[in-house]
Protein backbone atom coordinates (compact mmCIF):
# COMPACT_ATOMS: atom_id res chain seq x y z
CA UNK A 1 0.00 0.00 0.00
CA UNK A 2 1.43 3.36 -1.04
CA UNK A 3 1.89 6.06 1.57
CA UNK A 4 0.19 9.34 0.52
CA UNK A 5 2.60 12.14 -0.15
CA UNK A 6 2.00 15.78 0.64
CA UNK A 7 1.07 17.90 -2.36
CA UNK A 8 3.98 19.86 -3.68
CA UNK A 9 3.64 23.62 -3.38
CA UNK A 10 2.91 25.31 -6.67
CA UNK A 11 5.94 26.65 -8.47
CA UNK A 12 6.29 30.39 -8.07
CA UNK A 13 5.18 32.67 -10.86
CA UNK A 14 8.07 34.38 -12.59
CA UNK A 15 8.22 37.95 -13.90
CA UNK A 16 10.86 40.59 -14.47
CA UNK A 17 9.22 43.26 -12.32
CA UNK A 18 6.50 43.11 -9.68
CA UNK A 19 4.66 46.31 -8.79
CA UNK A 20 3.08 46.17 -5.35
CA UNK A 21 -0.01 48.36 -5.47
CA UNK A 22 -2.22 49.40 -8.40
CA UNK A 23 -3.15 52.92 -7.37
CA UNK A 24 -1.92 55.98 -9.23
CA UNK A 25 1.78 55.22 -8.57
CA UNK A 26 1.55 51.59 -9.62
CA UNK A 27 -0.45 52.32 -12.76
CA UNK A 28 1.89 55.14 -13.79
CA UNK A 29 4.87 52.79 -13.37
CA UNK A 30 3.07 50.14 -15.41
CA UNK A 31 2.51 52.64 -18.21
CA UNK A 32 6.21 53.46 -18.45
CA UNK A 33 7.36 49.85 -18.10
CA UNK A 34 5.07 48.89 -20.98
CA UNK A 35 6.59 51.67 -23.06
CA UNK A 36 10.07 50.30 -22.39
CA UNK A 37 9.02 46.70 -23.06
CA UNK A 38 9.68 45.35 -19.56
CA UNK A 39 7.63 42.32 -18.51
CA UNK A 40 5.77 43.19 -15.32
CA UNK A 41 2.81 42.42 -13.08
CA UNK A 42 0.81 44.62 -10.70
CA UNK A 43 -0.52 43.13 -7.46
CA UNK A 44 -3.43 44.95 -5.79
CA UNK A 45 -4.62 43.86 -2.36
CA UNK A 46 -8.09 45.34 -2.81
CA UNK A 47 -10.77 43.41 -4.68
CA UNK A 48 -11.32 46.30 -7.08
CA UNK A 49 -9.23 49.02 -8.67
CA UNK A 50 -9.35 52.59 -7.44
CA UNK A 51 -6.63 52.62 -4.83
CA UNK A 52 -6.97 54.33 -1.46
CA UNK A 53 -9.59 56.67 -2.92
CA UNK A 54 -12.05 53.86 -2.18
CA UNK A 55 -11.41 54.43 1.54
CA UNK A 56 -12.63 58.04 1.53
CA UNK A 57 -15.99 59.18 2.90
CA UNK A 58 -19.17 59.32 0.81
CA UNK A 59 -19.10 63.04 -0.01
CA UNK A 60 -15.32 63.18 -0.51
CA UNK A 61 -14.22 65.59 -3.20
CA UNK A 62 -10.73 65.79 -4.67
CA UNK A 63 -8.79 68.76 -3.31
CA UNK A 64 -6.86 69.23 -6.53
CA UNK A 65 -8.56 70.44 -9.74
CA UNK A 66 -9.35 68.03 -12.54
CA UNK A 67 -6.56 69.46 -14.70
CA UNK A 68 -4.09 67.96 -12.20
CA UNK A 69 -5.23 64.43 -13.10
CA UNK A 70 -2.34 64.26 -15.52
CA UNK A 71 -1.66 60.53 -15.65
CA UNK A 72 1.07 59.42 -18.09
CA UNK A 73 -0.47 59.04 -21.52
CA UNK A 74 -3.89 60.28 -20.35
CA UNK A 75 -4.04 63.97 -19.43
CA UNK A 76 -7.43 65.20 -18.31
CA UNK A 77 -9.48 66.18 -21.37
CA UNK A 78 -12.95 66.48 -19.86
CA UNK A 79 -15.28 69.47 -19.91
CA UNK A 80 -14.45 70.84 -16.45
CA UNK A 81 -10.69 71.20 -15.89
CA UNK A 82 -11.17 73.67 -13.01
CA UNK A 83 -13.76 71.52 -11.20
CA UNK A 84 -13.07 68.97 -8.46
CA UNK A 85 -13.95 65.33 -9.03
CA UNK A 86 -16.16 63.44 -6.59
CA UNK A 87 -14.94 60.19 -5.02
CA UNK A 88 -16.85 57.71 -7.19
CA UNK A 89 -16.01 59.59 -10.39
CA UNK A 90 -12.37 59.61 -9.37
CA UNK A 91 -12.39 55.85 -8.78
CA UNK A 92 -13.94 55.38 -12.22
CA UNK A 93 -11.27 57.62 -13.72
CA UNK A 94 -8.47 55.36 -12.44
CA UNK A 95 -10.27 52.21 -13.52
CA UNK A 96 -10.63 53.65 -17.00
CA UNK A 97 -6.94 54.49 -17.02
CA UNK A 98 -5.97 50.92 -16.04
CA UNK A 99 -8.11 49.60 -18.87
CA UNK A 100 -6.82 52.10 -21.43
CA UNK A 101 -3.15 51.21 -20.78
CA UNK A 102 -3.97 47.49 -20.53
CA UNK A 103 -2.31 47.26 -17.14
CA UNK A 104 -1.61 43.65 -16.09
CA UNK A 105 -3.29 43.73 -12.68
CA UNK A 106 -4.20 40.96 -10.27
CA UNK A 107 -6.72 42.18 -7.69
CA UNK A 108 -7.25 40.56 -4.32
CA UNK A 109 -3.54 39.67 -4.23
CA UNK A 110 -2.26 40.85 -0.86
CA UNK A 111 1.54 40.78 -0.60
CA UNK A 112 2.59 39.31 2.76
CA UNK A 113 6.39 39.14 2.44
CA UNK A 114 9.16 40.41 0.20
CA UNK A 115 12.58 38.82 0.72
CA UNK A 116 15.87 38.81 -1.14
CA UNK A 117 16.34 35.63 -3.20
CA UNK A 118 19.55 33.67 -3.32
CA UNK A 119 21.48 34.72 -6.41
CA UNK A 120 19.63 38.04 -6.76
CA UNK A 121 16.07 39.14 -7.26
CA UNK A 122 13.20 38.61 -4.84
CA UNK A 123 10.88 35.98 -3.45
CA UNK A 124 7.43 37.48 -2.94
CA UNK A 125 4.66 35.75 -1.00
CA UNK A 126 1.03 36.73 -1.60
CA UNK A 127 -2.44 35.48 -0.77
CA UNK A 128 -2.60 34.21 -4.36
CA UNK A 129 0.64 32.27 -4.42
CA UNK A 130 4.32 33.12 -4.61
CA UNK A 131 6.37 35.05 -7.16
CA UNK A 132 9.99 35.30 -8.23
CA UNK A 133 10.98 38.67 -9.65
CA UNK A 134 14.19 40.43 -10.63
CA UNK A 135 12.76 43.76 -9.51
CA UNK A 136 10.10 44.94 -7.06
CA UNK A 137 8.50 48.38 -7.10
CA UNK A 138 6.83 49.50 -3.87
CA UNK A 139 3.83 51.53 -5.02
CA UNK A 140 1.64 51.25 -1.93
CA UNK A 141 1.44 55.01 -1.40
CA UNK A 142 1.83 57.18 1.66
CA UNK A 143 -1.57 56.45 3.20
CA UNK A 144 -1.10 52.90 4.38
CA UNK A 145 -2.08 52.77 8.06
CA UNK A 146 -4.31 55.23 9.96
CA UNK A 147 -2.33 57.03 12.65
CA UNK A 148 -4.18 57.32 15.97
CA UNK A 149 -2.58 58.84 19.07
CA UNK A 150 -1.93 56.53 22.01
CA UNK A 151 -4.06 58.69 24.27
CA UNK A 152 -7.13 57.41 22.43
CA UNK A 153 -7.00 54.46 24.85
CA UNK A 154 -7.70 56.90 27.70
CA UNK A 155 -11.11 57.94 26.38
CA UNK A 156 -14.29 56.45 27.89
CA UNK A 157 -15.39 53.20 26.27
CA UNK A 158 -18.82 54.57 25.31
CA UNK A 159 -17.29 57.24 23.06
CA UNK A 160 -17.36 56.22 19.41
CA UNK A 161 -13.88 56.67 17.96
CA UNK A 162 -13.24 56.66 14.21
CA UNK A 163 -10.26 57.59 12.10
CA UNK A 164 -11.26 59.56 9.02
CA UNK A 165 -10.29 56.44 7.06
CA UNK A 166 -13.41 54.76 8.51
CA UNK A 167 -15.72 57.78 8.49
CA UNK A 168 -18.41 57.73 5.77
CA UNK A 169 -21.17 60.25 6.57
CA UNK A 170 -22.81 62.19 9.46
CA UNK A 171 -25.48 59.50 9.92
CA UNK A 172 -22.77 57.09 10.99
CA UNK A 173 -22.24 59.05 14.22
CA UNK A 174 -24.50 58.89 17.30
CA UNK A 175 -26.50 61.94 18.35
CA UNK A 176 -24.46 64.46 20.26
CA UNK A 177 -21.45 66.68 19.72
CA UNK A 178 -18.37 65.56 17.77
CA UNK A 179 -14.71 66.20 18.55
CA UNK A 180 -12.48 66.30 15.47
CA UNK A 181 -8.77 66.05 16.22
CA UNK A 182 -6.65 67.56 13.46
CA UNK A 183 -7.14 70.32 10.90
CA UNK A 184 -5.57 68.93 7.75
CA UNK A 185 -7.64 68.68 4.59
CA UNK A 186 -9.75 65.78 5.87
CA UNK A 187 -10.40 67.37 9.24
CA UNK A 188 -11.38 70.68 7.64
CA UNK A 189 -13.70 69.19 5.05
CA UNK A 190 -15.42 66.85 7.48
CA UNK A 191 -15.90 69.70 9.95
CA UNK A 192 -17.70 71.64 7.23
CA UNK A 193 -19.82 68.59 6.33
CA UNK A 194 -20.86 67.98 9.94
CA UNK A 195 -21.54 71.67 10.49
CA UNK A 196 -23.85 71.69 7.46
CA UNK A 197 -25.61 68.64 8.93
CA UNK A 198 -26.38 70.63 12.08
CA UNK A 199 -23.91 68.90 14.38
CA UNK A 200 -22.13 70.61 17.26
CA UNK A 201 -18.39 70.39 16.67
CA UNK A 202 -15.26 70.74 18.76
CA UNK A 203 -12.09 71.03 16.69
CA UNK A 204 -8.55 70.45 17.98
CA UNK A 205 -6.32 72.67 15.84
CA UNK A 206 -3.07 71.28 14.43
CA UNK A 207 -0.37 73.22 12.56
CA UNK A 208 -1.47 72.46 8.98
CA UNK A 209 -1.17 75.72 7.03
CA UNK A 210 -4.11 77.59 5.62
CA UNK A 211 -3.77 78.74 2.01
CA UNK A 212 -5.87 80.56 -0.58
CA UNK A 213 -7.65 78.27 -3.00
CA UNK A 214 -6.66 80.67 -5.79
CA UNK A 215 -3.68 83.00 -5.98
CA UNK A 216 -2.89 85.57 -8.66
CA UNK A 217 -5.57 84.29 -10.99
CA UNK A 218 -4.82 80.56 -10.79
CA UNK A 219 -5.65 77.66 -8.53
CA UNK A 220 -3.05 76.90 -5.87
CA UNK A 221 -2.25 73.59 -7.61
CA UNK A 222 -1.49 75.31 -10.89
CA UNK A 223 1.42 77.18 -9.33
CA UNK A 224 2.61 74.12 -7.44
CA UNK A 225 2.63 72.04 -10.64
CA UNK A 226 4.45 74.77 -12.53
CA UNK A 227 7.08 75.12 -9.82
CA UNK A 228 7.60 71.38 -9.47
CA UNK A 229 8.09 70.83 -13.20
CA UNK A 230 9.78 74.01 -14.39
CA UNK A 231 11.03 75.77 -11.25
CA UNK A 232 14.46 74.08 -11.23
CA UNK A 233 15.09 75.48 -14.74
CA UNK A 234 15.04 78.92 -13.12
CA UNK A 235 16.97 77.94 -10.00
CA UNK A 236 13.77 77.65 -7.93
CA UNK A 237 14.10 74.38 -6.07
CA UNK A 238 11.82 74.98 -3.08
CA UNK A 239 9.55 72.06 -3.93
CA UNK A 240 12.37 69.52 -4.30
CA UNK A 241 13.25 67.10 -1.52
CA UNK A 242 16.74 68.53 -1.11
CA UNK A 243 15.27 71.77 0.22
CA UNK A 244 13.40 70.18 3.11
CA UNK A 245 14.66 71.28 6.52
CA UNK A 246 14.73 67.69 7.80
CA UNK A 247 13.68 64.17 6.75
CA UNK A 248 10.72 64.42 9.13
CA UNK A 249 9.35 67.27 6.99
CA UNK A 250 8.42 64.68 4.35
CA UNK A 251 5.33 63.97 6.45
CA UNK A 252 4.13 67.56 6.92
CA UNK A 253 0.47 68.09 6.10
CA UNK A 254 -0.82 69.69 2.93
CA UNK A 255 -2.45 73.16 2.78
CA UNK A 256 -5.93 73.41 4.26
CA UNK A 257 -8.15 73.92 1.20
CA UNK A 258 -11.27 72.20 -0.09
CA UNK A 259 -12.56 71.05 -3.46
CA UNK A 260 -16.16 70.87 -2.24
CA UNK A 261 -18.81 73.19 -3.71
CA UNK A 262 -16.54 74.22 -6.56
CA UNK A 263 -13.45 74.68 -4.40
CA UNK A 264 -12.81 77.20 -1.64
CA UNK A 265 -10.52 78.28 1.18
CA UNK A 266 -11.05 76.94 4.70
CA UNK A 267 -10.34 79.43 7.48
CA UNK A 268 -10.41 78.16 11.04
CA UNK A 269 -11.52 81.50 12.45
CA UNK A 270 -14.45 81.47 10.04
CA UNK A 271 -15.42 78.02 11.31
CA UNK A 272 -15.21 79.40 14.84
CA UNK A 273 -17.51 82.30 13.99
CA UNK A 274 -19.97 79.76 12.56
CA UNK A 275 -20.14 77.92 15.86
CA UNK A 276 -17.30 75.40 15.75
CA UNK A 277 -15.55 75.26 19.15
CA UNK A 278 -11.83 75.66 18.49
CA UNK A 279 -9.25 74.16 20.84
CA UNK A 280 -5.48 73.83 20.86
CA UNK A 281 -3.51 70.64 20.40
CA UNK A 282 -4.94 67.65 22.30
CA UNK A 283 -2.27 66.90 24.89
CA UNK A 284 -3.80 64.59 27.47
CA UNK A 285 -6.88 62.56 28.31
CA UNK A 286 -8.00 61.22 31.68
CA UNK A 287 -11.14 59.21 31.13
CA UNK A 288 -13.63 61.93 30.13
CA UNK A 289 -11.45 64.96 30.84
CA UNK A 290 -9.36 66.32 27.97
CA UNK A 291 -6.53 68.84 28.14
CA UNK A 292 -5.56 71.03 25.18
CA UNK A 293 -2.57 73.30 24.71
CA UNK A 294 -3.25 76.92 25.72
CA UNK A 295 -1.52 78.39 22.65
CA UNK A 296 -4.51 78.69 20.33
CA UNK A 297 -3.96 82.37 19.38
CA UNK A 298 -0.34 81.67 18.45
CA UNK A 299 -1.37 78.46 16.69
CA UNK A 300 -3.94 80.26 14.53
CA UNK A 301 -1.41 82.95 13.63
CA UNK A 302 1.08 80.24 12.64
CA UNK A 303 -1.28 78.40 10.29
CA UNK A 304 -2.44 81.66 8.72
CA UNK A 305 1.04 83.00 8.11
CA UNK A 306 2.73 79.88 6.72
CA UNK A 307 1.58 80.39 3.12
CA UNK A 308 2.85 83.96 3.01
CA UNK A 309 6.19 83.02 4.52
CA UNK A 310 6.97 80.02 2.30
CA UNK A 311 4.75 79.45 -0.74
CA UNK A 312 3.85 83.00 -1.76
CA UNK A 313 7.51 84.03 -2.24
CA UNK A 314 8.13 80.95 -4.39
CA UNK A 315 5.10 81.63 -6.57
CA UNK A 316 6.00 85.31 -6.97
CA UNK A 317 9.60 84.45 -7.81
CA UNK A 318 8.46 81.97 -10.44
CA UNK A 319 6.10 84.49 -12.04
CA UNK A 320 8.87 87.11 -12.10
CA UNK A 321 11.50 84.70 -13.46
CA UNK A 322 9.29 83.44 -16.29
CA UNK A 323 7.84 86.83 -17.18
CA UNK A 324 4.32 85.41 -16.92
CA UNK A 325 1.39 87.76 -16.87
CA UNK A 326 -0.54 87.45 -13.61
CA UNK A 327 -2.70 89.78 -11.51
CA UNK A 328 -0.97 91.57 -8.67
CA UNK A 329 -1.09 89.66 -5.36
CA UNK A 330 -3.79 90.50 -2.88
CA UNK A 331 -2.68 91.63 0.57
CA UNK A 332 -2.67 88.98 3.30
CA UNK A 333 -5.96 88.36 5.03
CA UNK A 334 -6.13 89.95 8.46
CA UNK A 335 -8.42 88.63 11.16
CA UNK A 336 -8.19 89.22 14.91
CA UNK A 337 -11.20 87.13 15.99
CA UNK A 338 -10.27 84.79 18.81
CA UNK A 339 -12.15 81.86 20.35
CA UNK A 340 -12.74 81.72 24.09
CA UNK A 341 -12.79 77.98 24.75
CA UNK A 342 -11.03 76.79 27.93
CA UNK A 343 -8.02 74.49 27.72
CA UNK A 344 -9.98 71.69 29.40
CA UNK A 345 -13.05 69.85 28.12
CA UNK A 346 -15.24 67.34 29.91
CA UNK A 347 -16.77 65.11 27.27
CA UNK A 348 -19.91 64.32 29.25
CA UNK A 349 -20.59 67.95 30.12
CA UNK A 350 -20.09 68.95 26.47
CA UNK A 351 -22.28 66.02 25.29
CA UNK A 352 -19.45 64.77 23.06
CA UNK A 353 -20.39 61.25 21.95
CA UNK A 354 -17.89 60.66 19.15
CA UNK A 355 -14.28 61.49 18.28
CA UNK A 356 -12.94 61.64 14.74
CA UNK A 357 -9.18 61.27 14.45
CA UNK A 358 -8.09 63.41 11.49
CA UNK A 359 -4.50 62.64 12.37
CA UNK A 360 -3.17 61.31 9.09
CA UNK A 361 -1.45 58.07 8.18
CA UNK A 362 1.85 56.32 8.73
CA UNK A 363 3.97 54.24 6.40
CA UNK A 364 3.84 50.47 6.80
CA UNK A 365 6.45 48.36 5.04
CA UNK A 366 6.20 45.40 7.40
CA UNK A 367 6.02 43.15 4.33
CA UNK A 368 9.69 43.95 3.66
CA UNK A 369 12.12 41.38 4.98
CA UNK A 370 14.99 43.54 3.75
CA UNK A 371 16.86 46.07 5.96
CA UNK A 372 16.32 49.16 3.84
CA UNK A 373 14.11 51.41 6.01
CA UNK A 374 15.19 54.51 7.91
CA UNK A 375 14.02 55.60 11.37
CA UNK A 376 10.81 57.01 9.88
CA UNK A 377 10.04 53.67 8.17
CA UNK A 378 10.87 55.29 4.84
CA UNK A 379 13.00 53.37 2.28
CA UNK A 380 16.54 54.70 1.98
CA UNK A 381 16.86 55.66 -1.66
CA UNK A 382 18.03 58.04 -4.35
CA UNK A 383 15.24 59.14 -6.69
CA UNK A 384 13.26 56.03 -5.76
CA UNK A 385 16.14 53.61 -6.33
CA UNK A 386 16.66 52.04 -2.91
CA UNK A 387 19.92 50.85 -1.40
CA UNK A 388 18.97 47.24 -2.16
CA UNK A 389 19.56 46.34 -5.84
CA UNK A 390 16.33 45.83 -7.73
CA UNK A 391 14.08 47.37 -5.07
CA UNK A 392 12.32 50.63 -5.96
CA UNK A 393 9.73 53.00 -4.48
CA UNK A 394 7.23 55.27 -6.23
CA UNK A 395 4.40 57.47 -4.94
CA UNK A 396 5.73 58.24 -1.47
CA UNK A 397 5.45 61.77 -0.04
CA UNK A 398 8.45 63.86 -1.04
CA UNK A 399 10.20 60.98 -2.80
CA UNK A 400 11.86 63.56 -5.06
CA UNK A 401 9.62 66.57 -4.52
CA UNK A 402 6.31 67.89 -3.29
CA UNK A 403 4.41 66.30 -6.19
CA UNK A 404 5.72 62.77 -5.75
CA UNK A 405 2.61 61.50 -3.99
CA UNK A 406 -0.05 63.31 -6.05
CA UNK A 407 -1.44 62.41 -9.45
CA UNK A 408 0.13 65.42 -11.14
CA UNK A 409 3.67 64.49 -10.12
CA UNK A 410 3.88 60.73 -9.74
CA UNK A 411 4.39 60.13 -13.47
CA UNK A 412 7.83 61.81 -13.52
CA UNK A 413 9.17 59.58 -10.76
CA UNK A 414 7.58 56.51 -12.36
CA UNK A 415 9.24 57.28 -15.69
CA UNK A 416 12.67 57.55 -14.08
CA UNK A 417 12.21 54.22 -12.24
CA UNK A 418 10.98 52.47 -15.39
CA UNK A 419 13.98 53.70 -17.36
CA UNK A 420 16.31 52.54 -14.58
CA UNK A 421 14.73 49.07 -14.63
CA UNK A 422 14.81 48.90 -18.42
CA UNK A 423 18.48 49.89 -18.47
CA UNK A 424 19.41 47.24 -15.95
CA UNK A 425 17.35 44.62 -17.78
CA UNK A 426 19.04 45.38 -21.08
CA UNK A 427 22.47 45.17 -19.43
CA UNK A 428 21.88 41.62 -18.18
Amino acid sequence: METPTAARPAAPHSVNTLIVGAGQAGLATSYWLSRTGVDHQLLERRATLGGAWQDRWDAFCLNTPNFSLALPGMPYDGPAPEAFMLRDDLIGHFRHYAESIDAPVRTGADVTRIAAAEGGGFNVATTQGSWRARNVVLATGGYQKPKIPALSAQLPSHILQLHTDSYRNPGQLPDGAVLIVGTGQSGGQIAEELLAAGREIHLAVSTCPEAPRRYRGQDLLYWMMQLAQFGPDYGLNGLTVGQLPSPAARFACNPLVSGADGGHDIHLRDLGRRGVRLHGHLEAADDGDLVFSDDLPERLALVEGAFYQRMKPMFDSYIAATGMSAPEPEPPRTDDWLPSEPARLNLEAANVTSVLWATGYRLDFSILDIPVLDEWNYPRHHRGVTEHPGLYAVGLPWLTGHGSSIVAGVGRDAEYIAQHIAGNTAAR
